[in-house]
C-alpha cells in the first residue's frame, strides 16, 4: 500500500515497521517468520569476533513483569504494559557462515520487497570494519552497526563496547564509513545526557541514519528471594520507554534537520505506537521486545493497526513524518492558567 511507503536516505521501505536484532532473529526460520508477517526489513541477531560475547549468550535470562513487578507467564500473549527483563549475548556462529544464511535470506526477502539486515556490534574496531567489508562484497544492502548495546558494560572486558563519548563515536563512524559504502544505520545508546549530540557525531562520521535508543540497564531485588532478580543487573524495555526515545527523536528532529532519516527502537508495541514515532520524526521503527515476547504477529498487526490509523486520517506515511515534533513549543509559550493546579490540592479533612 502506498501509504506506508517511507524513505530512509536512499532507502525505499515498503512500511516503517522493522523487525529488530535479537533472538526473534537468530535464525534462518526465525528471520523467514518475520519476513512473513510483512516487515520491511528484518535485523539479524548480532555478532562480532568476540569469543567472550558469543559465550555470554549460554549465560542468558528473561523475565517478563507486569506493572507491578510481579512474573508473568511466556505464553506470547502480554499485556501492554508487560516489561522485559534480561541479560543475553551474541550469536554462536562462525561469521562466514552466518553471512552466507544472511546472503541466501535476503535474495528470498528482495522477492518480498523486503530487507534482511546484518548487525555487528563492535569489540575491535579493525575486525569490525573487516566484516563490514566483508558484508560489501557479499551482497548485501544495508549494514546496522551497534554501540550502544545496553549490556556493554556488564560484559566481559572487550566483549561488547558501548559508546557514549561524541568524538570517539565520529571516528569509529567514519572508520566504518571509509570500509564499505553500504548504506550505514548506526545505533546508538540511551544511556547518556546527550543523546542529541551522539547522533550528530555519527551523521558527522558517515552515518546514514541513526537507530534511538538502546534499552536502559536496570536492577531489581526480587522479593521472594530477596537476591537480585536473575542475579544481576539486566536491561529492561516496555511501553514506558516510548516517550523518552519520542523525545530524544524530536530533538535530534530539531538539531540535525528534518532531511535526516531517524529510526525509532525501544517502547514501541502496536501499529499506533509506530505512528507516535513517526509524528515525533522517526521515519521507521525497530520492534524488538514486542516480537520477542509476543511473536511475529506482532509485526503483522502492527502494519495493519498503522495502516488503519493513516486511512482514518487520510494521510501517508511521509505526511505524519515529524509533525508533532515540528510543533513542541517551550513551557514559557504557553497560555497561563491562573488556579489550575489548586483543583489537584489534597485534602485536609
Amino acid at each position: 500500500m502506498s501509504r506506508l511507503v517511507t524513505q530512509v536516505a536512499s532507502l525505499t521501505l515498503k512500511n516503517p515497521v522493522i523487525c529488530g536484532a535479537g533472538e526473534q532473529t537468530m535464525t534462518m526460520a526465525a528471520i523467514r517468520s518475520a519476513l512473513a508477517s510483512g516487515a520491511a526489513a528484518v535485523v539479524a541477531k548480532s555478532t562480532n569476533e568476540s569469543a567472550a560475547a558469543k559465550e555470554q549468550l549460554d549465560k542468558t535470562d528473561y523475565v517478563l513483569l507486569d506493572a507491578q513487578w510481579n512474573r508473568l507467564p511466556w505464553n506470547f500473549a502480554p499485556p501492554p504494559d508487560a516489561m522485559l527483563f534480561g541479560r543475553s549475548g551474541l550469536v554462536q556462529r562462525d561469521f562466514d557462515e552466518w553471512l552466507d544464511d544472511l546472503q541466501q535470506l535476503d535474495r528470498e526477502a528482495r522477492k518480498q520487497d523486503a530487507y534482511v539486515i546484518p548487525s555487528l556490534i563492535l569489540s575491535d574496531l579493525e575486525r569490525c570494519a573487516a566484516f563490514a567489508r566483508k558484508i560489501e562484497d557479499a551482497g548485501m544492502r544495508v549494514l546496522e552497526l551497534n554501540i550502544g548495546a545496553p549490556h556493554g558494560e556488564e560484559a566481559a572486558k572487550g566483549a561488547i563496547v558501548l559508546e557514549r563519548g561524541a568524538e570517539r563515536i565520529e571516528a569509529i563512524v567514519r572508520h566504518i564509513r571509509q570500509a564499505t559504502r553500504l548504506p550505514l544505520w548506526i545505533k546508538l545508546t540511551g544511556q547518556s545526557e546527550d543523546v542529541v549530540g551522539l547522533a550528530q557525531a555519527a551523521r558527522r562520521g558517515g552515518a546514514d541514519s541513526v537507530v534511538m535508543m538502546g534499552r536502559f540497564m536496570g536492577f531489581l531485588p526480587d522479593l521472594e528471594s530477596e537476591r537480585p532478580l536473575l542475579g544481576t543487573s539486566a536491561a529492561i524495555g516496555g511501553g514506558w520507554a516510548l516517550p523518552l526515545t519520542a523525545r530524544w527523536l524530536m530533538l535530534t528532529r530539531k538539531a540535525i534537520g528534518a532531511d535526516y532519516p531517524l529510526i525509532a527502537t525501544n517502547g514501541a508495541r502496536s501499529g499506533l505506537d509506530v505512528a507516535r514515532f513517526l509524528l515525533a520524526g522517526a521515519c521507521a521503527t525497530e520492534l524488538t521486545s514486542a516480537v520477542f515476547t509476543g511473536g511475529y504477529r506482532v509485526l503483522s498487526e502492527a502494519i495493519e493497526e498503522l495502516d488503519r490509523y493513516l486511512c482514518s486520517r487520510g494521510r501517508n506515511v511521509s505526511e505524519l513524518l515529524g509533525m508533532a515534533a515540528d510543533h513542541v513549543e517551550t513551557y514559557q509559550q504557553q497560555p497561563d492558567r491562573p488556579g489550575y493546579w489548586q483543583g489537584f490540592a489534597p485534602r485536609t479533612e
